[in-house]
């Protein structure tokens, strides 16, 4: 058999193989592209076919919410009693993704409220009372990106099976980002219908995420234009960050166990150390909990000063969510969880991946008391 060599005069599809294109090329795009959303599959025990591919954890939550949300009401029909009755229900510590499209579908007319939120839980005595027939999903996130309160979805989805209110049972969606590097990250584990994962925060992979949910899950797509992720997510796929994001997945698989123990062991030090050295300090923490996510607060002090004094001093941390940080009330998880608008405004999040050892949190605690006594010593000049 004589080698061919092979001229790609397909550039109009892309510089490299599309997954959707016929030649070789695109075959080798395909197979990489389905290699890895079998790897993941396997993962999180489900099928194949319900891994959507999309471009990270914020649209994800988004074809969740508004994607289900409004295939209900399109299934209505405009001229069917009860169209606008749908009743949503979300956590309201979660990612502002949730948060903000579930307040985007009231707008539309859908009945939204806030899940009750009781000792860093859902609540789900308060919760089955509030479920009604017209309740359809029910959104919130599997660990607490702000604080590491991990939730309780497990006994929201046997609330949710319980109920006996309407036809269809509603559903859960959980979004999982922040759970893989020390939860399990199987469906049946958090108990949930559709399920959100994010490759950015598991490594340094940006740019795609997924949503699981089976095919018998009625999904809208936010527009038009191919065929690719079941229609749902038109445009040419990116099977490298694909590929990508299965091995940081599978890694952070086998990696959890260990990184789980030390992560413990480190936060507690930390912890302790920080609340006997420094005054005034508290610790967000739930019942159970995120080891390498430590959310402060500090309240009187500038905790964004405090944030640029530590970058100086060369760590990185945050006060809250990227996504929320222009709030000028501060953390909207911590003021859930505390019903204190100072811890609120005083929040600082110190949160850490594989590759931190124990002397560099030991470092960050000297530079941190340090920066602390800075501003504290101001203020009172």
């Amino acid at each position: 058999m004589f080698w061919k060599r092979r001229t790609y005069l397909d550039r109009a599809a892309g510089v490299t193989g599309n997954a959707s294109s016929p030649h070789e090329e695109g075959r080798l795009a395909k197979k990489m592209l389905e290699d890895a959303r079998t790897a993941i599959a396997r993962l999180t025990e489900v099928q194949s076919d319900d891994i959507i591919f999309t471009s990270g954890a914020t649209e994800s939550n988004a074809l969740a919410i508004l994607g289900y949300a409004r295939a209900l009401r399109e299934r209505a029909g405009s001229d069917t009693p009860g169209r606008n009755n749908i009743h949503i229900l979300y956590l309201p510590t979660s990612h502002a993704s949730i948060v903000g499209n579930a307040k985007l579908l009231q707008a539309e007319g859908v009945a939204v409220e806030a899940l009750p939120v009781k000792d860093y839980r859902v609540d789900t005595v308060a919760l089955a009372k509030m479920l009604r027939k017209g309740t359809a999903l029910v959104s919130m996130d599997a660990v607490c990106g702000e604080t590491g309160v991990v939730w309780n979805t497990r006994e929201v989805a046997s609330v949710l099976a319980a109920f006996k209110g309407s036809h269809n049972r509603p559903l859960l969606h959980v979004d999982a980002s922040q759970a893989p590097l020390t939860e399990k990250i199987t469906r049946a584990h958090f108990g949930a219908d559709m399920l959100t994962f994010d490759a950015s925060k598991v490594a340094s992979v940006r740019g795609i995420g997924i949503l699981i949910a089976h095919r018998t899950i009625p999904l809208i797509p936010f527009y038009m234009g191919g065929g690719q992720e079941r229609g749902l997510r038109p445009g040419s796929e990116t099977p490298e960050l694909a590929r990508s994001f299965a091995e940081a997945l599978s890694a952070a698989v086998e990696n959890r166990e260990i990184f789980r123990a030390a992560a413990a062991q480190s936060r507690t030090l930390l912890a302790e150390a920080i609340v006997k050295t420094v005054p005034n300090v508290h610790i967000q923490e739930g019942r159970s909990q995120a080891p390498h996510i430590l959310n402060l607060s500090l309240p009187g002090r500038d905790t964004d000063y405090l944030t640029a004094l530590l970058d100086d001093a060369g760590f990185a941390v945050s006060t809250r969510s990227a996504c929320e940080t222009d709030s000028e009330d501060g953390s909207r998880a911590v003021f859930v969880l505390t019903g204190d608008i100072e811890r609120a405004r005083a929040t600082l999040r110190v949160s850490w991946g594989l590759s931190i050892h124990q002397s560099e949190l030991a470092r960050f605690f000297r530079a941190f008391v340090r920066a602390v006594a800075f501003i504290d010593n101001s203020s009172r000049g």
